[in-house]
């Protein structure tokens, strides 16, 4: 049975507005003397409440008040780490006070170190409290082990032992997804993860650090701004900066957003790419006079996830980052990020860990834009390769769930990315814009050479170009030419000859100037 419905069953007056809750107190845990108050935990106030109801039944069981042991097997969805062993801690505290639990211990497990199902047996001899992390491990083994992984743990869960399981909450349920006994009747007690504001963050640093006013003021300018794009969780941020204020004695610098003039300034100076930069300013036209207008006009929302077509070295990935900056501005994006990905980094090699790998990723990306490069590598053709449909229906999902909170760019060769689309009618349905990004022209080309020695100092001799133009006409037809990437290879190649050609020379402005000679590839 159920054994969160017996604890209801047992509390049903712990909700009644005539039941007056005995507080649980704070606890100073015995070997870290460390104060953990529930209520200051970054857990949801149903999780609080949760958490003093097991207390209590503990309470009660030991003083023969309760007979029914209620094995407390919970799920605890956080990646903090700071607020699992404070829980962890807690438990452990509660359990040893009231005798709830055979062995005094919390052993604190990564599953990545258990070799074979068996050992599972021997961390739980001497251990009272199992916190287990690293879930998505098991699925890494094959079908006969995780099946005497999950037989083991459901024969050691209903001895007198509290096991619990940490992660995000894709990552448990995943773990969970096969085995419907544990997610029923075992794992039952969730404990939900609340996120810090920007104001635990600061009175947290202002805990550890003694500084004036005017250092306070920027200290919570910065986190205000910065904390809400961060991808770390609480405590690795708060550590982070209090290591960096420790020794630099100041609050670090902002990373300067550019505004939207800066932005298409940035856009201009590009070589090429007229239709891109003519695309883009039509969608900022159409965001601004939807902001302009509000609701007086019925203006559909902007469908903002895109395709990016063309070859490689075309400025695909550049203009996503100037994309990115353009949302940030129009508050189209909460966070001015950009996660660049391959197929690789959302396949999984093991069967059930494909999703949970594309939502860690797309958690990740939350708040900002996801860059898929090379995306028809998920392609899925003849119904095979089960691995990449269950990536590209976790984006289709993610894409539909969030698609207020997360933009998505799939990118890659224009061939290649048409027959991926051809092929996936979801994705193509969920696609606002398609921005083809067409090969430079020689004359583009060389004034992108040109760009980069300028950039670097260099003046280069008119005779020179030539050797260039020869070099793109000799290479423009083999395959996967670079455009760009190859024009940038030429120029550091011929820096390098450049430097051989002159190491006996002396006078600055032969040191500075490159010449046919130097032309290479």
């Amino acid at each position: 049975m159920n054994d969160s419905k017996i604890l209801e069953d047992v509390y049903k007056d712990f909700f009644d507005s005539s039941y007056v809750s005995r507080e649980v107190p704070a606890v100073v845990e015995e070997e870290t003397k460390n104060e953990i108050d529930i209520d200051k935990l970054f857990i949801t106030d149903e999780s609080k409440e949760l958490l003093k109801k097991i207390i209590n039944y503990m309470e009660k069981y030991n003083n023969k008040e309760e007979s029914n042991y209620i094995s407390f097997n919970i799920s605890i969805e956080s990646a903090d780490k700071n607020t699992i062993n404070d829980i962890s801690s807690l438990l452990k505290y509660y359990a040893n006070k009231y005798n709830y639990v055979e062995g005094k211990n919390v052993n604190n497990l990564s599953l990545y170190k258990l070799e074979k199902p068996e050992e599972l047996i021997d961390q739980y001899k001497d251990n009272g409290i199992i916190v287990m992390g690293d879930l998505d491990a098991v699925g890494m083994n094959d079908v006969n082990n995780q099946k005497k992984f999950f037989y083991n743990l459901k024969e050691l869960i209903v001895n007198k032992k509290i096991t619990i399981i940490t992660g995000k909450s894709e990552v448990i349920k995943t773990f969970l997804q096969n085995e419907d006994r544990l997610q029923k009747d075992y794992f039952c007690f969730n404990i939900k993860g609340s996120s810090p504001s920007v104001n635990d963050v600061y009175n947290e640093l202002l805990s550890k650090i003694d500084m004036d006013d005017e250092f306070n003021i920027k200290l919570l300018d910065y986190i205000s701004e910065d904390y809400p794009k961060s991808e770390v969780d609480f405590t690795t941020y708060v550590n982070n900066l209090y290591k960096y204020i420790s020794f630099n004695k100041e609050v670090p610098e902002l990373e300067k957003i550019k505004d939207i003039d800066e932005v298409f300034k940035a856009l201009d100076e590009l070589v090429g790419l007229e239709k891109v930069k003519k695309t883009l300013r039509d969608l900022v036209d159409l965001i601004t006079l939807k902001n302009k207008t509000k609701d007086d006009l019925k203006i559909n929302n902007v469908n903002l996830h895109m395709v990016f077509l063309g070859n490689p070295g075309t400025g695909k990935t550049t203009v996503a980052r100037l994309i990115g900056d353009i949302l940030y501005n129009l508050k189209y994006i909460k966070q001015n990020k950009l996660i660049e990905v391959s197929s690789k980094d959302l396949v999984a090699e093991y069967v059930g860990q494909t999703a949970v790998k594309t939502m860690n990723v797309v958690e990740k990306a939350m708040g900002g834009i996801l860059f898929i490069d090379e995306a028809y590598a998920l392609a899925v053709k003849n119904n095979e390769n089960s691995f990449n449909a269950e990536a590209i229906a976790t984006l289709i999902k993610a894409m539909e769930d969030y698609r207020d909170d997360l933009v998505v760019i799939f990118a890659g060769y224009t061939k290649e990315m048409q027959d991926f689309l051809d092929s996936n009618s979801g994705i193509v349905s969920r696609i606002g814009y398609t921005l083809e990004f067409d090969d430079y022209t020689n004359e583009e080309l060389i004034e992108i050479f040109k760009g980069m020695v300028t950039k670097a100092g260099f003046t280069l001799e008119e005779d020179a170009i030539p050797e260039v133009e020869r070099l793109i006409n000799e290479n423009r037809g083999m395959k996967n030419f670079g455009n760009a990437r190859f024009i940038r290879n030429v120029y550091e190649r011929t820096v390098i000859n450049h430097a051989t050609n002159t190491k006996n020379n002396k006078s600055k402005k032969i040191l500075k100037t490159i010449t046919k000679k130097d032309i290479k590839y």
